[in-house]
């Protein structure tokens, strides 16, 4: 194996000492072209273009020498550092960092960033890093070619966020450039670039609790209540139908706690909540982390919908419209769950394959209706009868008594078969 190998994070800036010397006594150099090109490679080193990561490794592996590989500013996040420290290549790495493209690209903004995801979308993950810029006010989002700014705003139609494109950073050709996603399309962008999607409406105040030592932004937050299945009385308009006329009636709390534990909602997915009522399953998914739509055809709970997931500072993306009509034009689901609107909903929603499908029928013969569908579309149909019925103190003591009139619930859900 190499004799010695040293990763030089690179940001454009003049290398340090030990970065210099080490580049000069270099046997083997692989970096980017634009790297290799600009730096002081020796004329005897032989140099490899990093395109394929792993095949690099393994040529570095079986050289004989001091290698080095220059990487662009921290090469220990989401850099090269991973690949070259798998078990199967056996290297011994000496790491020698600069700012990461991240830092520098926030700093080009005069921004902070503890606040902000940061995502790759090398390796096909395009649609999930959108997913979290759906789901978050501040990300960053680290490209590749085939998968920059361009197509990340398409993967974005219809949800408006500003984009803050930074070519080439620590480069002479270095461009910074802010603008609204509707027009990052009708651009040509260079490589390589980091990309900063800022905007959305969920708040993005730190709080108190939260300031000062957590980086990122937590699932919830910055909603104060912990925990999830909240009381129905945690979501605004989400009484009973008597009490309120024309409001949808909240799921329960165990009936949501359920469906949230198979939808399985985590960040990178879109999960459709079809016939959403006043938002508490929508709001919930999100709180996980998850991008949301939420499809709802009273203009009157859409407005509630609104103001619990703004209540929770979340992001929910709310349609207005039923039947399965509404839901040609949407972004495709990893998880989806059909709360109202009948079985020509249910079958529409599964034609569009999400991996995970919840249903709540309102009776035993539309659940088997449903049943059968989930089946038929090629899921591993389940499902189950909630029956709940509430305890209230009884008398002046502490005993405690079945309230009469206890609720059930049907619910069934489907996985795909692999």
């Amino acid at each position: 194996m190499a004799d010695r190998i040293t990763v030089i994070g690179w940001d454009g800036t003049p290398l340090t000492e030990a970065a210099g010397a080490a580049l000069a006594a270099a046997t083997l150099v692989a970096g980017a072209p634009y790297q290799l090109n600009a730096l002081p490679v020796p004329e005897s080193a032989e140099r490899i273009t990093l395109g394929n990561i792993r095949e690099a490794a393994r040529r570095i592996a079986e050289h004989r020498g001091a290698a080095v590989v220059v990487a662009e500013g921290d090469p220990g996040f989401f850099g090269v550092v991973r690949t070259l420290r798998r078990p199967e290549y056996g290297l011994e790495l000496e790491v020698l960092p600069a700012v990461s493209s991240v830092a520098a690209a926030f700093a080009r903004a005069g921004m902070p960033w503890e606040d902000a995801q940061v995502v790759s979308v090398h390796g096909g993950r395009l649609r999930r890093a959108a997913n979290i810029c759906r789901a978050h006010p501040k990300v960053a989002v680290l490209t590749a070619p085939g998968a920059g700014p361009a197509e990340l705003a398409l993967m974005l139609r219809g949800v408006h966020r500003t984009f803050v494109v930074c070519e080439a950073l620590g480069t002479p050709d270095e461009d910074v450039t802010v603008l609204t996603s509707d027009r990052i399309a009708d651009h040509v962008w260079r490589d390589p670039n980091v990309v900063l999607v800022i905007g959305g409406g969920a708040r993005t105040a730190v709080v108190d609790e939260a300031a000062g030592w957590l980086a990122g932004r937590p699932v919830g937050y910055p909603g104060a209540d912990r925990g999830w299945a909240l009381p129905g009385d945690a979501y605004a308009g989400a009484g009973r139908a008597e009490d309120e006329p024309g409001a949808p009636e909240v799921l329960p709390a165990h009936v949501r706690a359920l469906v949230l534990a198979r939808l399985g909602a985590r960040p990178g997915d879109l999960v459709w909540s079809v016939g959403a009522g006043s938002g508490a399953l929508a709001v919930e998914a999100a709180r996980f982390g998850a991008a949301v739509v939420a499809v709802e055809g009273s203009r009157s709970a859409c407005a509630r919908l609104t103001v619990n997931a703004r209540r929770y500072g979340v992001e929910v993306e709310t349609v207005y419209g039923s039947g399965p009509e509404v839901l040609g034009g949407l972004p495709e689901p990893d998880a989806a769950v059909v709360e109202s609107g009948g079985l020509d909903v249910v079958r529409a929603v599964l034609a569009r394959r999400p991996e995970r499908f919840v249903a709540l029928p309102r009776t035993f013969a539309e659940a088997e209706g449903v049943h059968r569908a989930i089946a038929g579309a090629g899921y591993r149909a389940d499902g189950a009868l909630l029956q709940s019925t509430p305890l209230r103190p009884v008398g002046s003591g502490d005993g405690l008594a079945p309230v009469a009139g206890g609720t059930g619930a049907l619910v069934l859900w489907g996985e795909q078969i692999v």
